[in-house]
C-alpha cells in the first residue's frame, strides 16, 4: 500500500470537520471505509473531496514507497 490518506483525517481534525460531514455531502460510507483502510479510491472521489474541502490532492493523500518493493531493485539495474 503506497498511497495513504492520513493527511485527510488530520485536515478534518484540524478544521473540526467530522467524517460524517463528508458522508452528508455525498462521500458514501463504503468510500470512507476505503479511505480509512488506505485502499484504492477513484480519482473522481479525490476530486470531490478536494472540492468539498477546498484543498489540493497533496493536502489529503501521500505516496509512501514500500520498503520491500521490487521496484527499487528494478531501478538499480
Amino acid at each position: 500500500m503506497s498511497i495513504v490518506y492520513n493527511k485527510l483525517f488530520a485536515l478534518l481534525d484540524e478544521r473540526g470537520i467530522k467524517k460524517y460531514h463528508l458522508r452528508q455531502k455525498g462521500i458514501h460510507a463504503n468510500v470512507m471505509d476505503k479511505l480509512i483502510k488506505n485502499s484504492n479510491v477513484d480519482v473522481s472521489t479525490i476530486n470531490k473531496i478536494c472540492k468539498l474541502l477546498d484543498c489540493q490532492p497533496a493536502d489529503i493523500m501521500e505516496y509512501i514507497p514500500d520498503e520491500n518493493s521490487d521496484d527499487k531493485a528494478e531501478e538499480n539495474k
